[in-house]
C-alpha cells in the first residue's frame, strides 16, 4: 500500500490494518514531498515526519521511501521483483492523477490490485475545517492572528448549509462548501472497531507497567517519540486518554480537534502502546495506580501547556500521588512538536490547503453518491 499519509489519522491506520490482513506482511510506499507538491499541493508534515508516523503503526512491516505518485508499469515491475510484492492495495475511494486518470490503472490491468474499504467519518478535509474553526474562536490561537484574517474565518464558518454544485467545473462552490461543511466529526464508533485496533494485551503479573496520560490530539510525531521513550521505561505501556470535556475545559473552545474515540484509535494503532484507559481521570490517585498495578508514571517535558506557567503548574499538581510514592519520572521529550504546531502550520498556509482540499470535495461527493458496500477486512 502506498500513500502520502499526511496528517495521519485513524482512517489511515484502519486502511493499513485492512491491507495487512490481505497478506502476510505489509510494505508501505511513502510518496515524497516533491511528488505531493506536484500532484496535490504542499504537505503539512515533511517526509521524515510522515515516515516516523507510518513506521509506528503496528501493522506495518517495512516502509519504502521515494515512491512515485503514479504507479507506472516499470515501477510496479520493480516492486514485484526487487521487493517481492504480490498485491497493490488501496481503498475503494478514487485516487486520481493530475490528468484525471486512475493512479492504480496499471496494477488493476495486471490483476495485482486488491481493494479495501474506506473508513467512514474522517478525512483530512474535515480535520482542516475543524482546525480553522479552532483558530477563529480559541484565544490561544485567535489572539495571534490579524483582524482581517479573523473576519475571514468568521465569515467562512458562519453561513448556513445550502445545496451546492460539487462538480469539478465549479471549484469556487466546492471550496466554499468545504469551508462550511467539514467541521464536526462524523465518526461512528463501534465496539467492533475498538476490538480490531486492540491487541487484547494483558500485562504479566510481574511486568513493570508504565503509565502516561494526555489528550493525544491530532496524533503526531511528538506523541510517537514520547510513547516510544515511555515504553522503554518498562515492560507494558498503559496510556490514559482524557475526556473531551476535560481537554476542552483546560484548552478552550473546539479542542480537542479529534474526539475521544478518534484519539483512542490513533493511540491503539501505535506499536509502542499495549493498553488504553478511555476517559482517564486528570488527577493520578493511589487507587488508580493500585487498580492497574502501575509501577511508574511518566510525563514528557514538552506538552500543550509547557509554555503556560499557570496551566503547567496545575498539570504538575495532578501527579502529586505518584510523586509522593517516588513513582513519577519526567522524561526529556525527544521532539518539540505539539498539536499547536500542526494547527499553526495549517493556518499559516491555509489558502494553499483550502485550494488543495477543495479539489477533494468534488471527488468525495462523487464517491458517496456512487459508493457500494465493500466488506471490511
Amino acid at each position: 500500500m502506498d500513500g502520502c499519509f499526511d496528517m495521519m489519522h485513524y482512517g489511515h491506520a484502519n486502511a493499513l490494518r485492512q491491507a495487512r490482513a490481505v497478506g502476510d506482511e505489509l510494505v508501505v510506499g511513502l510518496v515524497p514531498d516533491r511528488e505531493i507538491l506536484r500532484c496535490k499541493g504542499p504537505p503539512v508534515q515533511n517526509e521524515e515526519e510522515r515516515k516516523i508516523m507510518v513506521e509506528a503503526v503496528k501493522w506495518v512491516g517495512e516502509v519504502i521511501t521515494d515512491v512515485p505518485y503514479e504507479l507506472t508499469p516499470e515501477f510496479l515491475e520493480d516492486l514485484f521483483t526487487k521487493h517481492r510484492i504480490d498485491y497493490i492495495v488501496h481503498g475503494d475511494d478514487p485516487c486520481l492523477l493530475p490528468d484525471g486518470t486512475d493512479a492504480y490503472a496499471h496494477a488493476k490491468q495486471m490483476g495485482r490490485f486488491k481493494m479495501v474499504k474506506r473508513t467512514e467519518g474522517v478525512s483530512s478535509t474535515d480535520i482542516v475545517g475543524r482546525m480553522l474553526m479552532l483558530v477563529r474562536d480559541n484565544n490561544r490561537f485567535s489572539e495571534k492572528i490579524a483582524i482581517q484574517d479573523k473576519r475571514a474565518l468568521a465569515k467562512q464558518f458562519s453561513r448556513t448549509h445550502q445545496d451546492f454544485d460539487y462538480s469539478e467545473d465549479n471549484p469556487e462552490e466546492a471550496s466554499s462548501s468545504m469551508k462550511r461543511d467539514t467541521v464536526l466529526s462524523r465518526f461512528m464508533p463501534t465496539s467492533r472497531r475498538l476490538v480490531q485496533f486492540s491487541d487484547g494485551n494483558v500485562a504479566d503479573p510481574h511486568a513493570k507497567i508504565v503509565y502516561i496520560d494526555g489528550a493525544f490530539d491530532l496524533f503526531h510525531v511528538g506523541h510517537i517519540e514520547i510513547l516510544k521513550k515511555a515504553k522503554e521505561q518498562g515492560d507494558f505501556l498503559l496510556v490514559g486518554l482524557h475526556t473531551d470535556e476535560d481537554v476542552s475545559e483546560r484548552r478552550g473552545p473546539h479542542l480537542p480537534i479529534m474526539d475521544l474515540h478518534e484519539r483512542c484509535l490513533s493511540v491503539l494503532a501505535c506499536k509502542y502502546v499495549d493498553e488504553v484507559i478511555i476517559g482517564a481521570p486528570l488527577d493520578m490517585s493511589e487507587d488508580l495506580m493500585t487498580t492497574f498495578n502501575i509501577s511508574l508514571v511518566v510525563r514528557g517535558t514538552i506538552s500543550e501547556t509547557s509554555l503556560d506557567r499557570k496551566a503547567e503548574s496545575s498539570s504538575q499538581q495532578r501527579y502529586s500521588a505518584p510523586k509522593a510514592s517516588n513513582m513519577f519520572r519526567q522524561l526529556e521529550s525527544p521532539s518539540d512538536m505539539t498539536t499547536a504546531t500542526i494547527i499553526n502550520r495549517i493556518f499559516a498556509n491555509r489558502k494553499a490547503y483550502e485550494d488543495r482540499n477543495a479539489k477533494k470535495v468534488a471527488s468525495e461527493q462523487k464517491y458517496y453518491k456512487s459508493k457500494q458496500h465493500v466488506k471490511e477486512g
